[in-house]
């Protein structure tokens, strides 16, 4: 089973590593320690930590019924728009998101930098990469 130190922790849930330090003191996310003497997160409830911490993040609007499953909250850091298609680029925490959209889209929603969205995908290809 794999486990991860208070930095890698940190850098997956997107947070400082005094976040996770805090949160471990406070018992909201169970610590062990290796061998060593080193605090470790073990990998699994990790995953469910991130999981349960994530849950309601980017809710659907009330009375919507979706199958996309896969919402990114993010600010809007470029748009580029011509005669009848826009690019949009959204920061997501540590993830960059780029859109093609109509450019009526763009205007009808008000989409410029500096604006919050969240980005919705839905994706028959997902490639997973393990290190």
């Amino acid at each position: 089973m794999p486990s991860y130190s208070i930095g890698q922790a940190a850098e997956l849930l997107g947070v400082s590593s005094e976040t996770v330090r805090r949160w471990a003191d406070g018992g909201r996310l169970r610590m062990d320690r290796d061998g060593s003497g080193n605090r470790v997160i073990d990998g699994v409830g990790l995953a469910a930590f991130a999981k349960e911490r994530a849950a309601g993040m980017h809710p659907v609007p009330d009375g919507v019924a979706t199958s996309v499953r896969n919402s990114f909250a993010g600010i809007v850091t470029a748009v580029r728009v011509d005669d009848v298609a826009a690019q949009v680029e959204i920061q997501s925490g540590p993830h960059r998101l780029v859109s093609l959209v109509t450019r009526e889209s763009v205007e009808e929603l008000g989409i410029e930098v500096g604006v919050t969205v969240t980005a919705r995908v839905k994706s028959t290809n997902v490639h997973v990469d393990v290190p």
